[in-house]
């Protein structure tokens, strides 16, 4: 792992990947978890919400990259506008999927609240492992 001062754009992109496979790994656990403990439409409400939280990191990847390639002198970055569209539409389709399941699915909302909470829980866990990666 570089040092924090060697931290550089293809590093944070690699950081976010982990974090998504690390997202995935625990989005499989924690359905096949749920859907033995509470039903196939809990963990529906699960996969979801891991789903929301997934694409929100992936989304936050393409917006900073986007901002940091502005940031650097010489080159040309891509147009703002294309990721904000993709960022605020992204939202908007999670909002609606968010709405649709609770209205006409009757899973447990507290899976989907796991499921919305697994990306912070994913972003924790490799932020430990960076801050020990620098400390030690």
């Amino acid at each position: 792992m570089p040092s924090m001062e060697e931290f550089t754009d293809a590093d944070v992109r690699i950081m976010l990947l982990r974090t998504l496979r690390l997202l995935g790994v625990l989005t499989a656990l924690g359905v096949l978890l749920v859907g033995w403990k509470l039903g196939w439409k809990s963990s529906l409400f699960l996969l979801l919400g891991s789903a929301i939280s997934g694409s929100g990191l992936w989304e936050w990847m393409r917006l900073i990259r986007a901002v940091m390639e502005r940031m650097e002198v010489g080159r040309s970055p891509r147009p703002m506008g294309m990721v904000l569209t993709g960022f605020f539409l992204r939202l908007a389709v999670a909002i609606v999927v968010l709405y649709i399941s609770v209205k006409y699915l009757n899973g447990s909302v507290v899976a989907l609240a796991v499921g919305l909470g697994l990306g912070i829980v994913s972003l924790t866990v490799e932020a430990i492992r960076m801050a020990r990666a620098w400390t030690v």
